[in-house]
């Protein structure tokens, strides 16, 4: 996943690249964060649905 900062002359979300001790910033276009935000919220949901299956399993453990 690429780092993600703000840009230190527009302020705006930008990736960030190191070249040859150079830093450059590349702007964000409302798609690719759309897009990354839309991953995460996957991701997210599938651990939370790991964890809530782990509970279910802990206690059925627990009351046998």
């Amino acid at each position: 996943m690429s780092t993600i900062v703000n840009c230190p002359t527009c302020g705006g979300k930008s990736k960030v690249k190191e070249t040859n001790g150079t830093t450059v910033y590349d702007a964000l276009q409302d798609e690719e964060v759309i897009k990354k935000v839309g991953q995460l919220k996957k991701a997210m949901q599938k651990y939370k649905e790991k964890a809530e299956a782990l509970e279910k399993e802990l206690e059925e453990i627990k009351n046998a």
